[in-house]
């Protein structure tokens, strides 16, 4: 979310010839180092017969994900004579390498396009990033198909495509709401106190009776995102496995995971922190249908990011802060066969049963 800035040295010896990548790198960034071979052989240049060494500072934070492909590439260009390095401080370059040459799209664009953009400077970012990078409108973002299209920038020899701003034209989509909902009164308006004040709710009612259904318009009824929630939601989602769409640019997240989920794909976590399903909800709903049935280690892990409205996740190697200001719908039955108090069909619950399904809570 922060994305700390990583500067790629370059260092060409006399030696053996070889690659060498030192800064704690994971296994794709280790392995681009034959991705960054192919595409400076295919884009027609020479790849140095000499021992290089690229070093990913600063050493003691892990570098993971194909981010560093380009700067990669760019880097032995320079140091190798190849093209011109005056114009390389003034710019950030972010891209994954085909072996081609091309530029493939990364995760976590709109996080480092902010950074560049903070650090006053220019970005280099793939084509198929175009959406993600123009949310960032007052970065100066530069769009860039294959390397080859960079190293002719960095000569002078020809200008890049700048990443025009799009938020003016991106309009919320029309979700469903209470209109196409028959009766229901009650259960609407203790939902409209809830969307006016960010209230969380709990549902009781018997299968079938619309909670599932209530729950998912609720979104349809809270306010559009303002711009600054809006690129908050975008960069979690750009960084998640799920990816960004910016289709849903101005619209409030609806997160309604499985009560089979675990406690690390819903706060998050993994070797490599990502955000779980309470920071895909943030400034949205996160809807837990049948609350009793989740474990109840995963419930209590609640706690904290109902609180502080963000969750801390910690690793051996990394420690990573993700948002989590979401509103908490549950539904559940009120008792385990689901027909307590219905007029159309009895319980079959005995008291004691009730009470152990209704403590659960």
């Amino acid at each position: 979310m922060e994305s700390p800035l990583i500067e790629v040295e370059v260092h060409l010896s006399s030696g053996l010839p070889g690659l060498s990548i030192v800064g704690l790198p994971e296994t794709a960034v280790k392995e681009s180092k034959e991705r960054v071979r192919a595409a400076i052989l295919n884009a027609h240049f020479e790849f140095p017969a000499q021992r290089i060494t690229v070093n990913l500072a600063p050493a003691d934070l892990p570098k993971e994900g194909s981010r560093f492909d380009l700067p990669m590439a760019i880097g032995i260009l320079a140091a190798s004579g190849q093209i011109k390095s005056d114009k390389l401080e003034q710019y950030e370059f972010i891209a994954e390498l085909s072996l081609t040459g091309l530029c493939r799209a990364v995760p976590g664009v709109i996080a480092s396009v902010m950074a560049a953009n903070k650090a006053a400077h220019g970005a280099i970012v793939p084509v198929a990033n175009q959406a993600e990078a123009a949310l960032v409108e007052e970065a100066n973002t530069l769009l860039a198909s294959s390397m080859l299209e960079v190293c002719a920038f960095l000569n002078g020899e020809s200008q890049l495509a700048v990443a025009r701003p799009i938020v003016a034209g991106v309009q919320a989509k029309n979700l469903p709401d209470f209109s196409d909902v028959k009766g229901q009164q009650r259960v609407k308006r203790a939902l409209e106190v809830v969307a006016s004040g960010g209230h969380h709710a709990l549902m009781v009612g018997a299968p079938g009776s619309g909670k599932s259904m209530l729950a998912s318009r609720l979104p349809g009824i809270l306010p559009d995102l303002s711009s600054r929630e809006a690129i908050e939601t975008a960069a979690v989602y750009s960084i998640s496995e799920q990816g960004f769409d910016v289709a849903d640019y101005k619209n409030r997240p609806f997160r309604h995971p499985h009560h089979s989920i675990s406690a690390a794909a819903l706060v998050g976590g993994g070797s490599i922190p990502k955000p779980g399903e309470i920071s895909l909800a943030h400034n949205g709903v996160l809807f837990l249908d049948e609350l009793t049935e989740f474990s109840r280690y995963v419930l209590e892990v609640l706690r904290e990011p109902l609180e502080n409205r963000r969750i801390t996740v910690s690793r051996a190697n990394q420690k990573a802060s993700f948002p989590a200001s979401f509103q908490l719908i549950a539904a559940m039955n009120p008792c385990p066969c689901g027909y307590l108090g219905d007029q159309q069909r009895g319980c079959r619950c005995t008291p004691q049963q009730i009470n152990h399904y209704r403590s659960k809570l």
